[in-house]
């Protein structure tokens, strides 16, 4: 059995593969929310919309298939996702939380979002946020970067707020004899 009173990243070490799962389904939702959005629905970017390259930048059909590789990662972490999610409730003593889960789900999201943002936007310049929308192009990325931080954020204090995946008084108490004494 876990040690419950074992700690990862200041939540119970028994919590950790549910997390990880969540982390990974958050991964994938929030590209499937930026894809199905930002790429299909507003069409304000495609994948290498804003490459430096003007032709490969205006190419629409190599575009869409760029958006498709991006849409199978993000499949891929979906599946990963429920894998590990699987394999929690199957082999590891994790706590049953929805809690927890939508907490590092919500976490995920915004990994994606930090990373996407600073990896696509910025340091590759593959596409921007909302390249023609009102104000700087800037602006729209910093937005996005924003939004994944406070995800971030938020999705942390969900997970540390569940107490299925902090530690309690009553851990403590079950790690001692009664008088303080490990």
């Amino acid at each position: 059995m876990a040690d419950r009173t074992a700690t990862w990243l200041g939540l119970r070490r028994d919590a950790k593969p549910l997390v990880l799962a969540g982390l990974a389904l958050g991964l994938g939702i929030g590209g499937f929310f930026d894809g199905i959005v930002f790429h299909q629905l507003l069409q304000i970017h495609h994948m290498l919309s804003s490459y430096p390259d003007s032709s490969v930048a205006t190419d629409l059909e190599l575009n869409v298939m760029a958006d498709g590789i991006f849409h199978l990662a993000t499949y891929t972490f979906t599946i990963i996702g429920i894998v590990l999610l699987s394999r929690a409730w199957r082999f590891h003593p994790v706590p049953k939380s929805g809690r927890t889960l939508l907490g590092a789900v919500i976490m995920g999201w915004g990994v994606f979002n930090v990373v996407e943002g600073v990896v696509a936007h910025q340091l590759l310049g593959l596409h921007h946020v909302w390249p023609a929308g009102p104000g700087p192009i800037i602006l729209w990325d910093l937005i996005f970067l924003f939004w994944g931080v406070l995800f971030l954020i938020g999705g942390y204090i969900l997970i540390r707020t569940d107490s299925a995946a902090t530690q309690t008084a009553r851990d403590d108490a079950v790690a001692t004899d009664g008088d303080g004494v490990t």
